[in-house]
């Protein structure tokens, strides 16, 4: 049946209909890049210019092949190849090898850390985990860029990046590693080796290379400006002297430069092939024209060679709302104002799955996932695992609870759980390597958290603060259901919701720490992965930061760079929430300066004008709901928050929600109760 191209716009139109040979296709956020593609090879093969099992399109992930097969079938298009690279090479591998290898049986590698791990050793490094990772990480780098481990150590020197370890060092672990898959029985390939050993076939074996490219004559390639040197030289491989290729992609969506990935193919594609066809779709049906505007604000700042191809977005969708920007003291209250404002998505008819909040680091998600959990909100990590379930938080509270078995330790919990996971690598500053960051960033959350609950009375003792750390576990382990999503703005790639929330957005956060120190071309990184961020999403957007850490902690934050020029100029960078509440001590009326005054309402010196027995009566009634609720009672109002609620006696619900710590959710479950409580000592 013909191909019904009145569901393209003209851009689209001409990349769908473009003659065969070679096509690029500069895709924006939001364009329609998977629709024109589809379009085009159903085009192709509709018009007899290709038959169906002579295409090879090649995406990045199993989830994007799947919907393009899924699309062909829809337009009754059946016998595409739609691979990841990975997938592609290990189908062609499993064919070819007896042509390349005779009787020498190969297995696929899963698991290369064992590997890794007695390589390491037997190269006279440190074999932690973090360094075994890291190493790892740098091997699968190494030969993204087709970087053997005899070249190594020259190819470094001539590269801004620093190695896991000394170079020679990390040459040695390469080169045992490589050896120990090696054996008289047989071969093992890690994923990296499927596409060397593709490539090496294509390119020295003629047999080979001429069986392979009379099965494929037309190649896609998806998210173009992600591939490393050992993906081009597949495809080269693939395609010999041929140019049937269409590939589509962004520059300024580079975010994987860590891996290898590189735009370089993308942005040389028309002096390559200088006959080629050159698209550009910019007009943006993801997202409202308030958001497409700041994205192409956000953009329009970048500097380096990717921002010369960026694309001006046009929202094609109807006006929304304009992107929202908050300022909070800190970390724990900028959490909990996203978890309200989220509350008041879901009262506007906006569904759990389509929200999302994202952040810059894995460690960042300890603070959403306690506010969520607090204001009854289901959700999920992606990308990641949850807080308390992520390994070096779990390892640490077991080495927490070791040292409670001891008796001649501290009083002081904090200083005991700094003393505990240094060895398992909290560090005094923030370590280098990849592996070693996430988790000292991890311990450092989890040490923020017990300063949290020390701070708050919650827990005094050691022994206390364990079974606090245990009970917010198992309260905050999220059922696997349908909820608000929690991921890093790299798992975010490719996805997208109805509302975001981007969060934490502070300077040596984003941009992180280690690419401002690394220079120019990573914070320009970082810069894109901010819009990634934005361009995820459809109609709501929220952009925050807090000056804190912790509650009371010191102002030492400042907002991100990314941020100059975007946000309008909030007073004193706060919110306007937070500055008509709480600005002024109740009893003497002057300003309140810390946050902890603020969570109070009044000055720490200034004597408390609240009715104690109602304070005690509200202890009271917290135990029994958090008895009958089964979970402990800092869930339902903390002792601050109690506190103030005694000293303000609201007398309303809207009296009630001007309290700090009080806000919609709290008042849907529990306003009506504290009301009651408060009425009777008011007639009192």
């Amino acid at each position: 049946m013909a191909i019904d191209l009145s569901q393209l716009d003209p851009d689209q139109r001409v990349a769908a209909t473009a003659p065969r040979g070679p096509v690029c296709i500069l895709a924006g956020a939001g364009t329609g890049k998977t629709r024109t593609i589809t379009y085009r090879i159903a085009h192709l093969i509709d018009q007899g210019m290709v038959a169906p099992n002579k295409v090879l399109a090649v995406t990045f992930t199993q989830r994007a092949a799947g919907e393009m097969r899924d699309r062909l079938r829809h337009m009754g298009i059946g016998g595409v190849q739609a691979r990841t690279f990975h997938a592609a090479a290990r189908r062609q591998l499993a064919y070819f090898w007896p042509q390349i290898a005779g009787d020498l049986p190969w297995q696929l590698l899963d698991n290369k850390f064992p590997l890794v791990g007695r390589a390491t050793r037997a190269a006279g490094l440190d074999s932690g985990k973090d360094m075994v990772r890291d190493l790892l990480s740098e091997i699968e780098w190494a030969k993204a860029n087709v970087i053997s481990h005899e070249d190594y150590v020259a190819r470094i020197a001539d590269i801004p990046r620093t190695p896991p370890a000394d170079p020679q060092k990390v040459a040695d672990v390469y080169r045992r590693y490589e050896e120990s898959k090696s054996s008289p029985d047989g071969m093992l390939l890690d994923f990296d080796d499927l596409l060397l050993h593709v490539a090496a076939a294509l390119e020295n074996a003629p047999a080979v290379a001429e069986e392979f490219r009379a099965q494929y004559q037309t190649f896609v390639v998806d998210e173009y400006q992600d591939v490393t040197p050992l993906q081009q030289r597949v495809l080269e491989g693939w395609l010999g002297t041929r140019d049937d290729l269409t590939v589509v992609g962004d520059a300024n969506q580079t975010i994987y430069s860590f891996t290898g990935a590189t735009p370089d193919y993308l942005l040389n594609f028309s002096r390559t092939y200088e006959h080629a066809t050159v698209v550009k779709l910019q007009r943006d049906y993801r997202s409202t024209p308030q958001i497409t505007e700041l994205a192409n604000t956000v953009i329009g700042k970048a500097k380096g060679r990717a921002a010369g191809s960026r694309l001006e977005l046009v929202g094609m969708r109807e006006p929304g709302p304009a992107p929202v920007f908050n300022a909070y003291d800190d970390e724990p209250t900028e959490a909990r104002e996203v978890a309200a404002q989220i509350r008041r998505l879901f009262d506007d008819g906006v569904p759990a799955r389509e929200i999302a909040v994202l952040y810059r680091i894995n460690a960042q998600s300890a603070a959403f996932e306690a506010a969520l959990a607090d204001a009854g909100i289901l959700y999920q990590v992606r990308g990641g695992e949850g807080f308390f379930h992520r390994g070096e938080v779990r390892e640490a509270i077991g080495q927490l609870a070791r040292a409670a078995q001891r008796s001649d330790l501290p009083g002081d919990p904090v200083a005991v759980a700094r003393a505990a996971f240094a060895p398992l690598g909290l560090t005094a500053t923030e370590p280098e390597g990849a592996q070693a960051r996430e988790r000292w960033q991890g311990l450092n959350a989890l040490v923020d958290l017990i300063e949290e609950i020390v701070r708050t009375r919650e827990a005094e003792t050691l022994a206390d603060v364990l079974r606090s750390l245990r009970q917010r576990a198992e309260s905050k382990q999220p059922p696997a259901v349908d909820g608000v999503t929690l991921a890093s703005l790299h798992a975010a790639k490719g996805l997208e919701w109805d509302a975001v929330f981007l969060v934490g957005l502070v300077e040596k956060t984003l941009p992180i720490s280690h690419a401002i120190n690394a220079g120019e071309d990573e914070v320009e990184e970082e810069r894109r992965l901010f819009y990634v961020g934005v361009t995820r999403a459809r109609e709501h957007l929220h952009l925050s930061w807090s000056f804190a850490r912790q509650e009371g902690g010191h102002k030492s934050r400042s907002r991100s760079r990314f941020l100059d020029g975007l946000v309008p100029e909030l007073e004193v960078e706060q919110s306007p929430q937070r500055l008509k509440r709480n600005r002024r001590c109740r009893v003497c009326g002057d300003p309140l300066d810390t946050p902890a005054e603020k969570s109070l309402g009044r000055h720490a010196d200034c004597e408390p004008n609240y009715n104690e027995e109602l304070f005690s009566a509200l202890k009271r009634w917290r135990l029994d709901v958090s008895r009958a609720a089964n979970q402990p009672a800092y869930l339902v109002f903390s002792d601050a928050t109690l506190l103030a609620i005694a000293e303000a006696m609201p007398h309303d619900i809207p009296s009630l929600l001007d309290v700090s710590g009080v806000g919609p959710v709290k008042v849907e479950h529990y306003g009506d109760a504290v009301l009651a409580v408060i009425a009777e000592y008011r007639e009192a």
